[in-house]
């Protein structure tokens, strides 16, 4: 009699089958767990170290009227305005310049201002002012400076740079200017020169500009420095 017996490998094919399956669902199952895991993670965001150099508020491109007890006072047109709340001393900043209209009771322009920079402090209610500031009164004589301060809370302008005030009667230039918060009433501390105008020019007088008043000054000190 002739006893036929499967083969060792047709016995062990199932269970090893089953095996692999058991491995591979295994796998597939951690991979689709930590898949979900990973997704349902919240991104992490840094931490900001430093909240009073990051802008509260960032306009750009804008113009706004600013009241006092419900009267418009000023009227400020930028391209771009950051507002510094957490800094140790609140301030804006306009980076970029800023024009700036005040308005007396009756709403009628006083005073108008123009600068490539400035800076306004919150607690201190102070205007910073800086590169190639123009002021105009409702006189309509023109200042030039390339800083100036503004205190709204003493109501007055100053500076301690070269200042150049032209008037329909001639031209002034000095060092250090005061004024009242209208600029009506001022005073240049060191007066440098006076450019009469006459009234019956046919043309503008040659007056020098605020950078070659500036260089007069320097030489006529390097001048009156060197004499013996």
């Amino acid at each position: 009699m002739i006893e036929i017996r499967p083969k060792e490998s047709a016995i062990l094919c199932p269970t090893i089958l089953f095996v692999c399956k058991t491995i591979v669902y295994s796998l597939l199952f951690v991979i689709f767990i930590a898949g979900c895991t990973t997704k349902d993670k919240p991104d992490k965001i840094s931490a900001i170290k430093n909240r009073a150099i990051i802008p509260k508020l960032r306009a750009t491109d804008i113009t706004t009227v600013i009241s006092d007890s419900g009267i418009t006072r000023y009227r400020i047109s930028t391209p771009r305005w950051d507002v510094y709340d957490k800094a140790s001393q609140p301030y804006w900043e306009f980076p970029q310049g800023i024009h700036f209209e005040r308005f007396d009771e009756r709403l009628k322009v006083d005073a108008n201002i123009h600068s490539k920079y400035a800076k306004y402090k919150q607690n201190e209610q102070l205007w910073e002012l800086r590169g190639k500031v123009r002021l105009t009164n409702l006189q309509g004589e023109l200042f030039e400076t390339e800083q100036l301060f503004w205190d709204q809370r003493q109501e007055r302008f100053y500076s301690d740079k070269l200042i150049k005030i032209t008037r329909t009667s001639g031209i002034t230039t000095g060092i250090g200017f005061e004024s009242n918060q209208s600029m009506t009433k001022y005073q240049i501390k060191r007066p440098q020169g006076v450019f009469p105008v006459s009234e019956h020019a046919t043309a503008a007088p040659s007056t020098p500009s605020l950078q070659e008043s500036q260089k007069l000054r320097y030489r006529h000190r390097w001048r009156r420095s060197n004499k013996y």
